[in-house]
């Protein structure tokens, strides 16, 4: 059993606002930021980045108080795992490796159960967006294992982490870090409450949060893009395909056609690919 170790960097015995009371009238000024970077940030590069990102915030008009409130989450930590599995992905394995991790009896089997019970509604989605169901099924299964791991790390603290300790990924981390508290506070969601993957993924399609703002889709038409929901996650799925290149009705997976390149562009990385193609195949002939 691995035992997940965690380092508290913040804490908040003296927030600038207590808990419950109302800051809804508090607007943008530079003490409010200046406080916000001494209590969020305990080096130069994550003050720098989270001033962007707070400037980015102002832009979208998100609430000052919803900015404020961050302060009063003790959850937020910088977890040395995600440093951990950035520095060793599991994509810079050797093929053979790397698709034991995903390719098993197991997995088969679940996906063919997953295919058979979601069959009506992979086929409706799939009509709509020409995109193939077995396609479908395969990410399901490699992303999440059909939705049974999807939740490992918050999606917050895995961002906090980058933020603090992986310079190289600055602008990237700026950009997901701001596009997921845009679409908290859309939301009504408070940060610290959605769990996700160690590069800040979340949901059983394991978008990061910039992709679930640019193709996430109300599929069930509930009035909410939901990332646990398998009509919108499934939906989600293929629009994304579809809108980086997927070509429709066409079931062409060579290498560098386009099906292949808009499954390269969902994780950019020939490991990906080919383990999402090899499971699809094997899924299809079990269930034909």
């Amino acid at each position: 059993m691995v035992v997940l170790r965690y380092i508290i960097i913040i804490i908040f015995s003296l927030p600038i606002f207590s808990l419950g009371q109302d800051t809804s009238g508090t607007k943008w000024s530079s003490n409010i930021e200046k406080n916000l970077l001494d209590n969020i940030a305990i080096n130069n590069n994550a003050r720098e980045i989270y001033r962007k990102i707070f400037i980015r915030l102002q832009d979208e008009k998100v609430s000052t108080k919803f900015v404020v409130e961050l302060l009063n989450y003790k959850e937020i930590v910088v977890d040395e795992t995600v440093i951990q599995r950035f520095n060793r992905p599991a994509e810079k394995l050797s093929y053979e490796r790397y698709r034991k991790i995903f390719i098993n009896d197991s997995r088969v089997k679940d996906g063919v159960v997953f295919y058979n019970e979601k069959k009506a509604l992979l086929d409706t989605i799939s009509s709509y967006y020409g995109v193939d169901p077995f396609l479908l099924v395969s990410l399901s299964g490699v992303e999440s294992n059909y939705g049974s791991n999807s939740k490992t790390h918050s999606v917050f603290n895995a961002l906090h982490t980058v933020i603090h300790n992986l310079p190289r990924r600055a602008k990237w981390v700026e950009k997901e870090m701001a596009e997921y508290l845009i679409y908290c506070w859309e939301n009504e969601i408070s940060p610290l409450s959605l769990y996700g993957s160690y590069a800040g993924a979340f949901g059983y399609g394991q978008f990061i949060p910039s992709s679930f703002r640019a193709y996430a889709v109300d599929f069930d038409r509930d009035g909410i893009r939901e990332p646990f929901e398998w009509p919108d996650v499934l939906a989600s799925m293929a629009n994304y395909l579809v809108k980086n290149g997927y070509s429709l009705g066409e079931n062409n997976f060579s290498k560098d056609s386009p099906n292949w390149k808009s499954i390269f562009r969902y994780n950019p990385s020939e490991n990906y690919v080919n383990v999402i193609l090899d499971l699809r195949v094997q899924l299809m002939e079990v269930v034909n």
